[in-house]
């Protein structure tokens, strides 16, 4: 089968690789219908060291059921799965709490665990806690709302759920990628009356105002926070979605909560500690959140997918096959395209 590897920055590669296939009695094995390119993707795209072999990529999947180990009874061949980037048992202590991120017997798909999203088939170990099964469909633009399911929509959820988001709010994404219009989706939904989206790319700006953005800070550094301020009558916004992972990003996130506020962070961090500790800490800020358990947030956000309330899949603006998986890693690293979605 064809897969993704990466053998060093900069150097993604569509392989021919042995065939997917079932190893452990709880594992399933998929045919991927619609995968994608991430964000977190492009950290190692930019300073991966030399990998002997290369490694494997992706974590967002849509497949059909085909294969099943022999303890797998509650999905079957031939369901529609929705495949989380993390893989859990559903049954551990941590995720019966909703945190299958956590999970005692799980783990992450893509990069360091030699199972990538990226390829024609893929062997998902936990299955049972892992997949969710949704209705079938040929609707392309139903595939890519039901793909985002399996990372961005529920990150960006997560941010806002750890930014304690609640009605009449003022918010502020930080970061204008595919999670964070996402967080400007699931802001809208817990009731948010000020929605500030902070980027300067016109197309994504015009993206976050469709799913609710009020405000557009494109400014940077100390004259973003200045600005967000004057936007929030000089106190801060309630609630910070910190999508990005840098430290200008971070330190951004800190200086635009108002006291008594929260900041979600939900970008993988590339800093070392969270900056304005002392300030943050006599306003009693709250700082939360990491790897998002989108499996514990699917049940929840599906049905706002299905009746339409919600199309996040409006993230995804180019679409490709397997050939041109290295060109569309190019494309979102120069920010020509804003999410990809792989077609096999």
């Amino acid at each position: 089968m064809r897969a993704t590897l990466m053998y060093k920055a900069g150097d993604v590669r569509v392989e021919n690789v042995g065939d997917a296939s079932i190893e452990q009695p709880t594992d399933a094995l998929i045919r991927t219908v619609r995968s994608c390119i991430c964000g977190s993707d492009l950290w190692p795209y930019k300073d991966l060291a030399p990998t002997e072999g290369g490694a494997r990529m992706g974590h967002e999947a849509l497949g059909v059921v085909e294969d099943l180990g022999s303890e797998v009874s509650n999905i079957k061949k031939g369901d529609l799965v929705i495949m989380p980037f993390a893989f859990s048992d559903g049954a551990c202590e941590f995720c019966e709490e909703g945190l299958n991120t956590s999970c005692l017997d799980g783990g992450f798909f893509g990069l360091n665990s030699g199972i990538g999203a990226q390829a024609e088939a893929i062997r998902i170990p936990q299955a049972e806690g892992t997949l969710f099964t949704v209705p079938s469909t040929d609707d392309g633009p139903m595939l890519a709302s039901l793909l985002t399911l399996s990372d961005v929509m529920g990150t960006g959820f997560h941010a806002a759920l750890m930014a304690a988001v609640e009605e009449g709010d003022k918010v502020a994404v930080v970061g204008d990628g595919a999670v964070g219009l996402c967080g400007v989706i699931a802001a809208k939904m817990l009731g948010a009356e000020q929605i500030i989206i902070m980027g300067r790319h016109p197309k994504r700006v015009e993206l976050a105002r469709d799913f609710g953005a009020t405000d557009v800070v494109s400014e940077r550094g100390e004259e973003a926070a200045e600005r967000v301020r004057e936007l929030t009558g000089g106190h801060g916004v309630h609630a910070v979605l910190e999508c990005v992972g840098s430290e200008q990003s971070m330190l951004t996130s800190m200086q635009i909560v108002r006291p008594g506020g929260a900041v979600g962070r939900v970008g993988v961090p590339h800093y070392q500690a969270i900056p304005e500790t002392a300030t943050t800490f006599f306003h009693n800020v709250t700082v939360s959140g990491g790897p998002a358990p989108v499996r514990a947030y699917i049940e929840d956000l599906l049905p706002s997918i299905l009746d339409g309330t919600i199309d996040p899949g409006r993230v995804f603006d180019q679409t490709i096959g397997f050939d041109e998986v290295p060109d569309g890693y190019r494309a979102m690293n120069d920010r020509e395209s804003l999410k990809v979605m792989i077609r096999p």
